[in-house]
């Protein structure tokens, strides 16, 4: 039946731009790029038990780096990415050196200071970055020849790297490095004592994490052609862990339904009430008192109490 649920997903995905305008089609990409940077920041706060403040960085860096590579430098979007990319991966190496030396409210407090470090630096080099104006004027790759101007091409594209994300992100927590993980994550003393090393369990965790993190920055520049320095900002990386909490951390469904809901709630909700963020502090604290465990979770222990009372 799960096989049957995500092949019909699969197919009202790829038929989407055919039964829909260009504003939903749009609404879909951003959630696509959404879903790849809350599975990235669930690698880390549900299946490490790392809570981070500061996943939006790596967002945020690669997508600098990719436009200032092209508009700049004149560089070519195909070696642009593999810069940005590789600059990012490297970038959250370094980060987790300095992260890791602590857990828990630490870990949080020392990924926030670094997120607004680099906040705080794309507003003032503005040299570089051109501060509070940002960069515009970006354009999209071709990928294969493939113009990726109209809502439904770039649309494709996000949806094919997204799936691509889900994939090996499943293969990765599903592996015995992934039980690893968990196992770090739950009896991390336990662990050392059988012969693991916890710290370099996290920490290239951390760097898988932060290499998803710049695959969605990329697709963030692309489909915006704008970056600015708001993408580094904390309200960034909130955003990215309610969608992670509320759709159920730890699963891999969950951050993908979470980043979606806080997605729709901006679009739709900012367009009626002033004050979007209070109701979405409203739909969390609902959330979090009806379904702590999450979503996902509340949905599969509902859908297996109906199989239960059926028989």
């Amino acid at each position: 039946m799960t096989r049957i649920a995500f092949a019909v997903l699969a197919a009202l995905a790829v038929m989407l731009p055919f039964v829909a305008g260009d504003f939903y089609v749009n609404l879909a990409s951003q959630a696509l790029i959404a879903a790849i940077f809350a599975l990235s920041l669930n690698l880390l706060v549900g299946y490490g038990g790392m809570t981070s403040l500061g996943h939006a960085s790596f967002l945020g860096v690669a997508a600098y780096i990719s436009a200032l590579m092209t508009t700049r430098y004149g560089m070519g979007h195909g070696l642009a990415a593999i810069v940005s990319i590789a600059g990012t991966t490297v970038m959250a190496g370094c980060f987790g050196l300095i992260a890791l030396r602590a857990t828990g409210l630490g870990f949080l407090m020392i990924t926030l200071a670094l997120s607004q470090v680099l906040w705080g630096l794309a507003y003032r080099m503005s040299n570089v970055t051109n501060g509070d104006n940002g960069i515009a004027g970006l354009t999209r790759p071709t990928p294969l020849g493939i113009a990726l101007e109209s809502a439904a091409s770039f649309y494709w594209f996000a949806l094919v790297v997204t799936i691509t994300a889900f994939v090996m992100m499943a293969i990765f927590v599903s592996s015995s490095f992934g039980s690893s993980l968990k196992g770090v994550r739950d009896q991390p003393r336990r662990m050392a004592a059988l012969g693991f090393n916890p710290w370099m369990i996290r920490w290239l965790t951390f760097v898988y994490a932060g290499f998803w993190g710049g695959v969605s920055g990329l697709l963030y520049v692309y489909y915006h052609k704008y970056i600015h320095p708001t993408s580094l900002s904390i309200t960034s990386s909130a955003e990215a862990l309610l969608g992670v909490i509320a759709g159920g951390s730890g699963t891999l469904g969950g951050p993908v339904i979470g980043a979606t809901l806080v997605l729709l709630l901006k679009n739709y909700a900012s367009a009626y009430v002033e004050r979007w963020n209070m109701l979405l502090g409203l739909v969390f604290l609902f959330i979090v008192l009806v379904m702590p465990m999450g979503i996902m979770p509340s949905l599969h222990k509902l859908a297996a109490r109906l199989r239960g009372g059926s028989r």
